[in-house]
């Protein structure tokens, strides 16, 4: 049952051999992966207290940050799987800029 102990040990390990700079940059793509996760339960209130299917402005804000910050780690990192799977925010700046230009209302 203490299936937790190994994995425990082994970030334990990274965590002491790894630079600061590698640290400081985990971190920034740690904080970012749950600002963009977060944005989910986030849509999911607004939801809720909405009583039907509805996409906040914070929402993408949420995505945005979480996005660059993600992105920020993968650049760093050189991983191009994180790279290409942060594609989406260039989707989020844009959503964002037709929110300050009152381009969002809906059209029939």
């Amino acid at each position: 049952m203490d299936m937790f102990g190994p994995v425990a040990a082994k970030i334990a390990s990274w965590w002491i051999s790894t630079t600061p700079a590698h640290k400081m940059v985990s971190v920034i793509g740690i904080v970012g992966q749950l600002m963009f996760s977060l944005r989910w339960i986030q849509q999911w209130l607004a939801s809720e207290r909405a009583g039907t299917p509805t996409v906040p402005a914070t929402f993408w804000y949420y995505s945005l940050m979480g996005g660059l910050m993600v992105l920020f780690y993968g650049i760093y990192f050189l991983d191009p799987v994180v790279i290409l799977a942060q594609f989406g925010v260039l989707v989020y700046a844009r959503n964002i800029y037709l929110l300050h230009n009152g381009k969002n209302t809906k059209r029939s």
